[in-house]
């Protein structure tokens, strides 16, 4: 080891307006003066920059996300990791299979430059999966954009989809799923959150933290560039007018690197030599080398002349600092170099040794004979700051004010032509949802649907949130998006294993904001115990604003199920003759609804109460009866009206519903499920949930070429090319 120089970096004098930039508070500056007994020099700040920010930190999340319930029957690994683990049974050989899952925001990113930001946050989230062992299988994302009309809308929208189908496609893993909505709350700060799940057996999964002393550190994959420099700072501050500058901060992304890097670290862990691993995502080659070593208890040296680099004259700063991607960080057996390095190499891959595990608390950076940075390690990531910042409960939602009574169809037609609700094949068709062969359901039908390849089990997908809820009632906004996603799930007779949660708010530095994230995270923690799905994974996307203006709240849930058997799966798609029926209550809940915003314009009223114990009786009732269901979905935006309307218009066939009133054919009451059946199986059903002591009435009855609700109706095929043709129509001007 070199001999460390006592004043590294002395040109550069760090100013207060430098730590600023830095995003580093007076208060923080003044705890890293007293930790290290000195001034940092730039690198050091960078690195403290890094860590500390609220992307990689958590530090304004930390104490509420601690709440949060993270263990039950089957996970196997929860928060912490880079993916979460759930144990899903065995494979065709009788090994036990472990499925690998996570969700994560590349907001800022994507707004910035959006081809490129949806794409690495794509190739992330896949080496976030792929670096615990698992091979990807399925993905999925949930998109939310400004106003239709907005200049910048279309344009984000189209790089946003490319990007994620550019990325998704060439690597090979099908897009399974997702959501896309539009409200002027994200005119200047789209969301873009990227789901990735993988499997693995459960014997062979790998973890990050580094063990044993004196162990090489070992860089892989794509050189280092410094593209993405200050991109995890860049995460973690509001948007301003500047917001053009901070194009050098995304990162560019390779898919067909990140393919042959998933390839080569697959064939890597059979051979026995990797002891621990992690992706290089936000703040890059500081953030991992800080985890791996933070989690085993050990200090790391870089030596950053050994980095690979494909730009010449980078410094220790850039270098630390860059989110270049398709890179890994490895701490390997040392007998198994050479074994290790010819897997690089056929690969056409970089493996260089950059490094080695220490004994002590210390994060030491070596360039060029000198010392560059000499940290407490420890201190940059389990001991970050923590804060217990100032919250507001969210004030009660205003008094709902009469709903007028219109045309129910008139209605629907709005709620067709609205591109939150209309038909997303323009977006889905760009992506390949089919890849690997093993997909039983793909996009537009509610969960996804992939077959454990070799079995008759599957795994069911779903991201779900309704902003709108969360704004009013951060508390039952939480609840209902848990729920929602779980309705999902048990609608095609899938058992809920555990969730992740990608949690997107404005600036938790202001009181109110704080509020939001306080009461949404105390609601999706009483859901996700009420309801058995732990959750095992997670991200964190704060300071959504730009020029003060905070994004709608929007704690994405992505849920993940188990379906015993694929041939017992319950269908979407009813038959003509059919009789459809409401399990659960209906009130006609229109406080929040997406009639009241779409058809009137209002925002007023409450979210609908989320019934935890309902929630569970009725998902229930649907798998243990999924003998008497023909098909299934839930109810949620658009209530009863939406979702019959998408039910018919899947089979082709008409729908006539009794109902003639507003709240009862669009209210969004919760624990709802539209079923389609024959007669005999109905009275069936009838007699089950009677037994059950369930609510379970006849609605209507799917059949015929026109849609009738009460004594409004038009025709299947008017609606469906209104439903079909809007998002087109959006994305043309």
């Amino acid at each position: 080891m070199r001999a460390p120089e006592t004043t590294p970096e002395p040109e550069i004098e760090i100013t207060p307006e430098i730590v600023a930039e830095h995003g580093i508070a007076e208060d923080e500056y003044a705890e890293i003066l007293r930790l290290l007994n000195r001034p940092p020099n730039l690198t050091e700040l960078g690195i403290f920059s890094a860590m500390w920010n609220e992307h990689c930190s958590y530090k304004s999340s930390k104490k509420w996300l601690r709440t949060l319930p993270t263990t039950g029957e089957h996970v196997i690994c929860g928060p912490g990791e880079n993916a979460g683990v759930v144990a899903i049974g065995p494979d065709a050989e009788g090994n036990e299979l472990a499925c690998v899952f996570k969700m994560e925001s590349h907001n800022h990113p994507s707004y910035i430059e959006p081809y490129q930001g949806a794409a690495t946050g794509v190739g992330g989230i896949l080496r976030d999966v792929f670096t615990m062992g698992a091979r990807p299988v399925a993905a999925m994302n949930a998109l939310s954009f400004g106003a239709p009309d907005h200049p910048r809308t279309r344009a984000l929208v189209s790089g946003v989809v490319a990007g994620i189908g550019g990325y998704g496609n060439a690597f090979g893993v099908p897009t399974v799923g997702g959501e896309t909505r539009f409200h002027p709350a994200y005119d200047g700060n789209c969301l873009v959150n990227a789901f990735a799940a993988g499997l693995v057996r459960a014997d062979r999964i790998f973890y990050s933290a580094a063990s044993g002393v004196g162990m090489p550190v070992v860089y892989l994959g794509a050189r280092t560039g410094r593209d993405g420099v200050g991109g995890a700072t860049m995460a973690s501050a509001e948007f301003g007018e500047e917001v053009a500058e901070k194009r050098p901060t995304v990162q560019v992304g390779d898919p067909f690197t990140e393919k042959r890097l998933m390839e080569a670290c697959l064939e890597l862990m059979e051979t026995g030599a990797v002891i621990s691993i992690q992706d290089m995502g936000a703040a890059g080659l500081t953030c991992s080398a800080v985890e791996m070593g933070d989690k085993g208890g050990l200090g790391i040296r870089l030596d950053l002349d050994r980095v690979p680099c494909r730009e010449t004259g980078m410094t220790a700063y850039e270098m630390m600092l860059s989110e270049s991607q398709e890179r890994m960080l490895m701490v390997l057996r040392p007998e198994k170099e050479a074994e290790a390095r010819a897997i690089f190499d056929k690969w056409d891959l970089d493996f260089a040794v950059i490094g080695e595990t220490l004994p002590e608390d210390r994060f030491l950076i070596e360039h060029g004979g000198r010392t560059c940075a000499d940290l407490p390690l420890a201190a940059l990531s389990g001991n970050a700051p923590e804060y217990d910042r100032p919250w507001e409960e969210t004030p009660p939602a205003p008094e709902l004010d009469p709903v007028p009574e219109v045309d129910a169809i008139d209605a629907l037609k709005i709620l067709l032509a609205a591109p939150s609700y209309a038909h997303k094949a323009w977006i889905w068709e760009q992506y390949d949802s089919q890849v690997m062969a093993d997909t039983v359901r793909g996009p537009g039908l509610g969960a996804g649907v992939v077959r454990i390849h070799g079995t008759e089990r599957a795994l069911a997908f779903t991201a779900d949130v309704t902003p709108r809820y969360v704004e009013a009632n951060p508390f039952e906004g939480g609840k209902q998006a848990v729920a929602e996603a779980c309705r999902n799930l048990a609608a095609l007779g899938a058992r809920p294993l555990a969730v992740t949660d990608n949690l997107n708010f404005g600036n938790p530095e202001k009181p109110g904001i704080m509020g939001q994230i306080v009461g949404a995270i105390r609601g999706i923690g009483a859901a996700c115990g009420a309801l058995g799905c732990p959750v095992v994974s997670g991200n964190v996307s704060l300071y959504n604003e730009t020029e003060g203006r905070p994004i709608l709240p929007t704690p994405t849930i992505g849920a993940v199920g188990l379906i015993d058997d694929v041939g017992e799966m319950i269908d979407r798609v009813p038959r003509d003759g059919h009789v459809a029926l409401v399990l659960g209550e209906t009130r006609g809940h229109l406080g929040r609804s997406a009639l009241l915003w779409e058809v009137f314009n209002r925002t007023d009223g409450d979210a609908p109460p989320v019934d935890l114990a309902a929630e569970a009786k009725h998902a229930d009732f649907i798998r243990d009866n999924r003998d008497w269901i023909d098909a299934c979905t839930d109810l949620s935006d658009g209530g009863l009206a939406l979702a019959a309307f998408e039910m018919a218009e899947s089979a082709c066939v008409g729908v006539t519903l009794d109902a003639a009133d507003c709240a009862t054919l669009f209210g969004e009451d919760q624990a709802r499920y539209l079923i389609a059946c024959s007669f005999d199986k109905a009275e069936a059903l009838m007699v089950a949930a009677s037994r059950a002591g369930v609510p379970l009435v006849t609605v209507g009855r799917f059949g015929g070429d026109q849609v009738r609700m009460g004594a409004s109706q038009a025709t299947l095929d008017e609606l469906s090319s209104l439903w079909r043709g809007a998002f087109a129509a959006m994305m043309e001007g």
